[in-house]
């Protein structure tokens, strides 16, 4: 049995947390890994381990712990709810799971920033997982100046087996049930 590699894209608050619980209800032997989760066991447990600037090497290192576990001890599908927006980064990582012989999909969440906007003002979220920032607003505000970036690293057919966009929570039952037609038809 081939498994399955998951990965979304998108900014803060476009959905990626919710879309991959859901995703991980209704698809079998699978794991969501979510990087927020370790961002928060790092901030509550090991605060003193997080650098105070510079690249969270200790957060990446945690999420790809997991991750390779998951790879080499378990036959579990993969949710890997990440941001995921550089090109490379995600090169880097597709590769790593294309060598392990996953079939990979891209989610991209193309949500319009003024829902964002909204979604950060109506947010409970916890910002103590937030390291060089104190509001998620701040977060989408880097992310909007990025937008040069985004549109440079936006995914593309060519970098995964299939790519799908989520423009609203609307489509995530669409693309959810897609995926998992996928996961019955391979």
């Amino acid at each position: 049995m081939r498994r399955f590699v998951i990965m979304t894209v998108g900014k803060t608050h476009s959905g990626k947390t919710i879309f991959a619980k859901a995703l991980e209800k209704r698809m079998p032997n699978s794991v969501a890994i979510d990087q927020d989760v370790q961002a928060e066991i790092l901030s509550i447990f090991y605060p003193n381990l997080i650098p105070k600037e510079g690249t969270n090497t200790i957060k990446y290192a945690l999420t790809q712990t997991i991750v390779d576990y998951t790879v080499e001890q378990t036959n579990c599908h993969i949710i890997l709810s990440n941001s995921n927006r550089s090109y490379k980064a995600r090169e880097k990582l597709l590769n790593y799971f294309k060598e392990n012989n996953f079939i990979c999909i891209l989610v991209n969440f193309e949500v319009h920033d003024r829902i964002l906007e909204e979604r950060i003002k109506e947010s409970h979220r916890d910002k103590t997982i937030l390291r060089t920032m104190s509001f998620f607003e701040e977060v989408l505000i880097q992310q909007q100046k990025d937008a040069f970036l985004e549109k440079k690293n936006a995914p593309t057919e060519k970098e995964a087996d299939y790519l799908f966009r989520i423009k609203s929570s609307g489509d995530f039952n669409i693309v959810i049930s897609k995926i998992t037609e996928l996961l019955i038809n391979t």
